[in-house]
């Protein structure tokens, strides 16, 4: 067995891959666009429940997809069962995952008078949900993450990279370590990674002084190890970047660049990816004191607390999306307005409350999350920053 993948079966067991992939198998896509066709969004009618279609990817015979539905559906109606004075008639639909079963269930979930519609998850799903629904001006709260397929009447409600890396960013440029290298893997999700840090960096006081990358292998990360190193040494880095997460590269990569010299303190390391998950990741000698952000953990102990005694397990990592979606849904009918699920009110300044802290989705689709800046010391997470509580003014 080569060292890349004995690393990766000892950091990430084989049960946490398929949490891990339903996160990362987000296909790019084109951003659905409004048409001529574009209607108004619905009006909610303030005497009958508010109907919200939820779109899972169970009924492929697919175990993984399964659990992740059931999770998806467990915590939208632990959301419904909190919500004080609204009504909201949840119905579910099944996609499978399949891009042309999710716009089939789109179609009769307008058919049946969704004012909105909550999933999928799968980018290339929201794409032909979005495309579906926009003719009837119904929105979408996808639970993807890829900005891709953001825009229109799709929202992503997942944690994008662009959202986590501005914020990673302006911490390391409070704590003067604002000249930062990217390291990222030579494929589709490094440049998109990339990408979105470049876009990030924009907004903060860091800068990126230097870009290397690698092949997604043993070999290839070996072999660019020296230039890695070189770089880092030349550049006047004082922060790496690492675009991988810990089902890829970043466990070979966090044991490989102490033994070429470098490591901390001199150069602190960071990532644009949870550090915790799997937790057998917070052994990783080289991820000791480096930094990472994550959903404000107190908020999310409380649902994950409340979930177990519920449903007797751990929810999916993406199932508090679902709870999200629906407070947000909540929220917004409580005004009593009858336009209360149109692109404004969605993208209320505000915000709202969910289970994974703040959020608010913005006029392009994508979304703005409050995160806290963690580490890992002694293999335990250590909060070095908090999450926000609520938005000031345009950006936190």
């Amino acid at each position: 067995m080569s060292v890349f993948r004995s690393l990766i079966n000892r950091f990430v067991p084989r049960r946490a891959l398929p949490a891990l992939a339903a996160i990362g198998l987000l296909a790019a896509c084109e951003p659905v666009s409004f048409t001529a066709t574009e209607r108004s969004a619905p009006r909610i009618d303030r005497d009958a429940p508010v109907q919200v279609a939820l779109l899972v990817p169970g009924g492929s015979g697919e175990s993984g997809r399964q659990v992740l539905a059931t999770s998806l559906e467990n915590a939208a109606r632990l959301a419904v069962a909190d919500l004080g004075g609204v009504e909201i008639n949840l119905r579910i639909y099944e996609t499978a995952g399949s891009a042309e079963r999710a716009a089939d269930a789109a179609r009769r979930a307008v058919d049946d008078g969704a004012g909105i519609i909550l999933g999928p998850v799968f980018s290339s799903e929201a794409r032909a949900v979005g495309e579906v629904a926009a003719a009837s001006g119904v929105n979408v709260l996808s639970f993807s993450n890829n900005t891709d397929v953001a825009g229109g009447n799709v929202f992503v409600l997942g944690m994008t990279f662009e959202n986590t890396a501005r914020r990673m960013l302006q911490y390391a440029a409070s704590e003067g370590r604002g000249q930062v290298m990217i390291v990222s893997e030579r494929n589709e999700e490094g440049r998109n990674a990339e990408a979105a840090i470049s876009r990030a960096v924009t907004m903060t006081d860091a800068v990126i002084v230097a870009t290397e990358r690698y092949a997604f292998s043993q070999q290839g990360i070996v072999e660019a190890l020296p230039d890695i190193a070189s770089t880092a040494r030349s550049s006047g880095a004082q922060t790496l970047f690492f675009t991988a997460n810990t089902a890829g590269a970043l466990p070979v990569l966090a044991q490989l660049l102490p033994d070429n010299r470098i490591a901390p303190p001199r150069f602190q390391f960071m990532g644009l990816t949870r550090w915790d998950i799997p937790p057998a990741t917070l052994q990783i000698r080289g991820l000791q004191d480096g930094w990472f952000a994550l959903p404000d953990p107190a908020v999310t102990a409380r649902f994950e607390a409340r979930y177990r005694d519920a449903h007797g397990n751990d929810p999916h990592p993406i199932a508090a999306l679902a709870y999200d979606g629906i407070a947000a849904i909540g929220a917004l009918v409580g005004t009593g307005r009858s336009d209360a699920l149109s692109r404004a009110a969605l993208t209320q300044g505000q915000g709202f409350v969910g289970v994974s802290g703040v959020f608010r989705l913005r006029p392009d689709g994508t979304n703005e999350r409050a995160l806290a800046v963690a580490t890992i010391r002694d293999e335990e997470v250590r909060i070095l920053d908090p999450a926000p509580r609520a938005f000031v003014g345009p950006g936190f």
